[in-house]
């Protein structure tokens, strides 16, 4: 497994990492404890020592779920804290407080100290973000002291959906250690400003949805259901599912000795982007493990084929019509 620097941190993390908001028995409909354990176990023999997680994936169940599978193991692991107010995306010009008042990071920090049996947060995140908060001083406060009491080591965000720009002004600040952005072969926005804004400030950039929640894995056709309880029937819903077959259809006719499959594909589109630190990717079974780290070999794609990659980027946002 390659290792890459995650920013100003200094520190040295997997670049492809664990993506936990699988294993958290929510949004994905039924899941086993057992083979996310496993999963788990198969990530760090592979190399992988960077986890990321949050409260909400289970109401703290992927949290546990990776204190007991990493138990002792010298791991770096990341969570988040939701909104208050359960807003999600954060809306520009709603006010702070609403979504992360003072006492609300602290509590929150507190019980994910519990879930992940651990003295210390490698990496607290407030799981939605707009630039709009700047400028208020209380959640600025309340993550120095957190970090200067040694509960948390290190701070950063979670970018709104589709929307990395709401963060370039919060990069440039200097506040944050790292960002988590989308970012994918569908969603090219992120290397306009905000990769080079990370690379200028050192800030560490964590990559999350790289697979376009399974759209981007070339496995789906245009008469995929999922299982109840599995987000994606609301992602997928209408004809989204088939615009995404249709252009994965067509990326498929550029796999060749460079990458195989629709995964690899993926997955080394990112690892090309010198400015990516890790990438988090969904792993809920031994099998992807193994697919995923494979990757981890250091080749970059040719330029040539990246030039053709960007030619399918496609600007929508499927998130933002689950409640239609």
């Amino acid at each position: 497994m390659k290792k890459r620097t995650l920013g100003r941190t200094g520190w040295s993390v997997s670049e492809i990492g664990f993506g936990a908001w699988g294993i958290g028995a929510k949004w994905w409909g039924p899941t086993d404890d057992r083979a996310s354990l496993d999963a788990l176990a198969a990530a760090w023999d592979a190399g992988i020592n960077f986890f990321d997680t949050a409260y909400v994936y289970g109401d703290g169940h992927s949290e546990q779920l990776i204190a007991k599978a990493l138990a002792g193991k010298p791991a770096v692991v990341a969570t988040k804290v939701p909104p208050k107010n359960d807003v999600w995306p954060a809306k520009s010009g709603s006010p702070v407080n609403e979504s992360f008042p003072a006492d609300w990071i602290r509590s929150c920090t507190e019980r994910s100290l519990k879930n992940l049996k651990r003295d210390a947060l490698d990496l607290q995140q407030l799981h939605v973000w707009t630039d709009s908060w700047l400028a208020k001083d209380e959640w600025k406060e309340t993550v120095a002291r957190l970090k200067k009491e040694g509960k948390i080591r290190a701070f950063g965000v979670s970018i709104n959906d589709h929307d990395p720009n709401s963060a370039v002004e919060l990069v440039a600040s200097g506040l944050v250690d790292t960002v988590q952005v989308i970012f994918n072969i569908f969603d090219q926005s992120p290397a306009e400003k905000l990769l080079p804004l990370c690379k200028e400030h050192n800030v560490g950039v964590i990559v999350r949805v790289p697979l376009d929640e399974g759209g981007l894995t070339g496995t789906l056709t245009k008469d995929t259901t999922f299982p109840k309880g599995d987000f994606r029937g609301s992602y997928f819903r209408g004809d989204n599912l088939t615009q995404t077959v249709t252009r994965v259809d067509k990326l498929k006719g550029l796999l060749n000795g460079e990458a195989q499959t629709m995964p690899e594909l993926a997955l080394r589109f990112l690892l090309s982007h010198d400015a990516v630190s890790t990438v988090i990717a969904g792993m809920r079974q031994k099998k992807n493990v193994a697919a995923n780290t494979a990757v981890s070999d250091g080749r970059a794609l040719s330029p040539s084929l990246m030039g053709e990659l960007k030619k399918h980027a496609w600007a929508r946002n499927f998130y933002g019509r689950w409640d239609d």
